[in-house]
């Protein structure tokens, strides 16, 4: 997805939650900020956009999101539960009404048979509300590619959370 594309797409999550007077928290890894900052871009955002956090390493996960360590050795940080842990630890640590999380492998490398690269997990969670997970297999299409695909995804999950 290209980045006007992408835009867009901030633009109509953006609208529906000012409308609805909701706020978001990201946590992301593999998108390293991606999805905050094309949010960011939007002029109006920050009745929407409350904080994001950037948990690329297993530690930062952790201590700033409280996935717990063994949760990530068990399952390995790429996996649903701990997208699934990495939201509802942002909705922990944000007032906000809506989290999103990413984790995944960007590439071009650390990919394995059993988590390739372009494996990507993307988890919505709405305070006292909904849990949404979607598992993403957008190949070895190169990291800034994954990367896009991976935001762009992100906000038509939480645009289902909307709903």
């Amino acid at each position: 997805m290209d980045s006007d594309h992408l835009l867009e797409a901030a633009r109509a999550f953006l609208a529906e939650a000012q409308r609805r007077k909701l706020r978001l928290v990201t946590a992301e890894s593999c998108t390293a900020g991606l999805i905050a900052a094309t949010i960011g871009r939007v002029p109006g955002c920050s009745s929407v956009l409350e904080r994001g956090f950037v948990t690329y390493s297993n530690d930062a996960k952790a201590e700033q999101l409280d996935v717990p360590a063994e949760l990530i050795v068990r399952r390995g940080a790429v996996s649903k539960e701990v997208a699934l842990a990495m939201a509802e630890g942002a909705l922990a640590h944000s007032p906000a009404e809506l989290a999103v999380a990413v984790t995944g492998i960007a590439g071009p490398d650390g990919g394995t048979p059993e988590k390739p690269v372009g494996l990507v997990h993307i988890a919505a969670a709405r305070r006292g509300g909904a849990r949404l997970h979607e598992e993403h297999r957008f190949g070895p299409t190169g990291r800034e590619p994954v990367q896009a695909a991976t935001a762009a995804a992100a906000l038509t999950l939480l645009g289902r959370l909307l709903d």
